[in-house]
Formats: C-alpha cells, structure tokens, sequence
C-alpha cells in the first residue's frame, strides 16, 4: 500500500523520499489532502539502460586543437 505524504513534506524530504521509491516503496503526493502525484521506483531496465550509454559519445574530434596555419593567415593578413 503506498505511502500519503503532504506537499510540504514531501519538499522538506525529497531526498529521502526519492532514496525510499528507488528502493521499491510508492508514496503519493498530497496537498490539501488531495493526492497530485505519485513517486515511484523506475523499472530497472529503465533505470540501468540510461546509465549504461553516458558519455559513450565522443563529442571533440581529435585534432581539435591543431593550429591551421591558413586561418591565422586570414585572420593576421600576408606580409
């Protein structure tokens, strides 16, 4: 059965809250008495699937910091 914590509550602790639905538990959100939202443990595959790819990516070529010489020359005019 899920938990019911207040609006006010749920802000003061979220991070305990957020730790107790990563282990399994549901606790629903209410403010005014009136449930609003729920928080609830990801699937693992979910969770574990958008781990697994960060920074498999490599966003810098290689030869990011190779000086062209032409460059410079436009930029600093021919003698």
């Amino acid at each position: 059965m899920p938990r019911t914590v207040n609006l006010y509550e749920a802000k003061t602790h979220l991070s305990a809250l957020v730790d107790d639905a990563a282990r399994g538990e549901e606790i629903i959100i209410a403010k005014n008495g009136v449930a609003k939202a729920r928080l609830a443990p990801l699937p693992k595959s979910l969770s574990e699937r958008r781990r697994s790819g960060l920074m498999k990516i490599q966003f810098i070529a290689d030869d990011f910091d190779i000086t062209d010489e032409s460059i410079i020359k436009d930029f600093e005019g021919s003698d």
